[in-house]
């Protein structure tokens, strides 16, 4: 995947019609189907970690082109069209849905017979706070979806920015995450890029991640304590940090921990951004490391919708193109592989 572009993804008001949802959920079922018929189930979630396709499946789903919504909406339809019966599991959600998604990876991870649902719930986990508290860039997850199989995994998760109601999806795929820590995103899609935002994740903060550690396990970030010391600090705004009584013992329990690596650390239940960024900092104070301070966001795409906007939803088409899926899906259980390959050909045509 090449990582050029933005996303443009403003908060927009309403709900999806309840009809519309009923269509995104039958639709969204053959289109699955079909990509592991002809595929395999790991290449399904490969391309839900791809932007670009993931945008363009938001579409042909019949959703807002350029809303927040599409996200919730094209994650939600998964979750609910039956993707346990070809061999994939959705976990979390919306709001105190996303909450849910270890309890749900351990019940479908039982139900579908894998036995990694430990690892499963770990990278859910690690994912959601990384994007929580090592990638500060002003917006706040809302939204956590978890796809898996027996091998792959992929999370699509959403935060907001208050300010300016814009939207910024984050995706992550098992075949890029060689580390939760170490630039693991697959893409982060949003077109308001904010103007200071730490990214722990950064190649270049790779030394201050591991300052970070050193500086939790020696005590250092007691240097920054006091308002006197902070006060006596010449740093630009992005660098100023308050340390609450509440970080401060966050801190001391994570010390007690003894993290051995960044990953561990930021595994640690309650140390928040917070804590991440004041470890940072004390990191940037005391041993000179150099932070990332670059919007990470990259993505941008354009396409069609609920609103009526470029046209209204064509209903007759949209049943027409379930009914023709759900055949072409069928047929090639049976052996007739003639329409799954006319839809490889207009694949092919359109490219």
């Amino acid at each position: 995947m090449r990582r050029t572009g933005t996303a443009n993804l403003p908060l927009h008001s309403g709900h999806c019609p309840p009809w519309l949802f009923s269509k995104m959920k039958q639709l969204a079922r053959p289109v699955a189907e079909a990509v592991v018929n002809e595929y395999s189930e790991e290449e399904f979630l490969r391309r839900l970690a791809d932007p670009y396709w993931f945008q363009a499946f938001g579409c042909v789903l019949g959703f807002d082109w350029h809303s927040s919504g599409v996200t919730t909406t094209v994650c939600g339809a998964l979750k609910e069209c039956g993707l346990e019966e070809i061999g994939i599991g959705v976990a979390g959600g919306k709001g105190k849905k996303s909450l849910q998604a270890p309890e749900q990876i351990i019940e479908l991870s039982d139900r579908l017979g894998f036995s990694n649902s430990a690892s499963l719930v770990r990278a859910s986990k690690l994912s959601a706070k990384v994007d929580n508290a090592c990638v500060q860039d002003g917006y706040s997850l809302y939204q956590h979806s978890f796809f898996f199989s027996k091998d792959d995994w992929t999370v699509v998760q959403q935060g907001m920015n208050d300010e300016n109601k814009y939207a910024r999806r984050y995706h992550w795929s098992s075949r890029i995450a060689r580390s939760f820590v170490d630039e693991p995103h697959a893409a982060i899609c949003c077109d308001a890029r904010s103007a200071h935002a730490l990214d722990m994740t950064a190649k270049q903060s790779t030394v201050a991640r591991f300052a970070s550690v050193d500086a939790l396990n020696e005590g250092d970030y007691a240097k920054l304590k006091r308002k006197e010391e902070m006060k006596t600090l010449s740093m630009p705004e992005h660098h100023h940090i308050e340390l609450s009584k509440q970080v401060v013992k966050a801190l001391n329990q994570a010390r007690e921990i003894n993290p051995a690596n960044y990953e561990e650390l930021i595994a640690i239940r309650g140390l928040g951004p917070a804590a991440v960024r004041a470890l940072a900092l004390t990191a940037n104070l005391v041993y000179g490391t150099e932070l990332s301070w670059q919007d990470p966001a990259k993505f941008s795409f354009s396409h069609g919708g609920k609103d009526g906007i470029p046209m209204p939803v064509d209903k007759k088409t949209y049943d027409n193109t379930i009914s023709m899926l759900k055949s072409a899906v069928e047929e090639a259980k049976l052996g007739n592989v003639d329409k799954t390959r006319a839809l490889r050909r207009l694949n092919e045509f359109v490219q």
